[in-house]
């Protein structure tokens, strides 16, 4: 079985990185490689960070891996919070402060359209793969749910009557943005 480290200290992403490649590939978070300290999110895309996250554990383990980078794109906020989503509220804030500042923009807006959008950088013997996945929707006027993590109790899929946060695991990795991301990551690595 493939072993690949992922460029996270999020142990939910791990969890649900861990659920959808199951039984193809050994996802190793950073503390089980040993890997201490802070990565590097400095770019201004996307992409750029997911590179940036992923080349930061190549170049201390020469060691296939992977890294993600997630954005939530609001229409009416003219696409932010964007790269700026896990610290929109500021560097050391929480979800709930990161949610509270994103109803507060929100307030009094009716166009709540927004969509996630994750891109996943492969580092496979130096070199450089991307793979992305995006979902639409909108932001609902509160919290709604208690699963998942940082905006998806306030994130309503298109199709969907409940949020990210009222969704069994299952669910919510077949349709999201990071589960379609991570979808296309799988059917690379089988088809080698």
């Amino acid at each position: 079985m493939k072993r690949l480290i992922f460029a996270t200290n999020n142990k939910h992403k791990v969890q649900e990185v861990r659920a959808a490649l199951q039984g193809h590939v050994e996802v190793v978070s950073l503390a089980e490689a040993g890997l201490a300290g802070e990565i590097p999110e400095t770019a201004d895309t996307l992409q750029g960070n997911a590179l940036q996250k992923a080349q930061w554990v190549w170049e201390r383990t020469h060691t296939d891996c992977f890294a993600d980078d997630t954005g939530l794109e609001v229409d009416a906020l003219d696409g932010a919070p964007g790269v700026y989503s896990a610290r929109y509220a500021g560097e050391h804030c929480s979800f709930d402060d990161n949610i509270d500042k994103l109803l507060a923009a929100l307030d009094g807006k009716t166009d709540r359209k927004a969509d996630f959008r994750t891109v996943i950088c492969l580092i496979e013997n130096g070199e450089p793969r991307y793979f992305e996945g995006r979902v639409d929707g909108h932001i609902l006027t509160e919290r709604h749910g208690a699963e998942g993590f940082g905006y998806d109790p306030v994130f309503m899929p298109d199709r969907f009557a409940v949020s990210f946060a009222e969704m069994p695991l299952d669910v919510k990795n077949s349709i999201s943005h990071r589960g379609l991301a991570v979808a296309k990551l799988k059917e690379y690595l089988e088809a080698k």
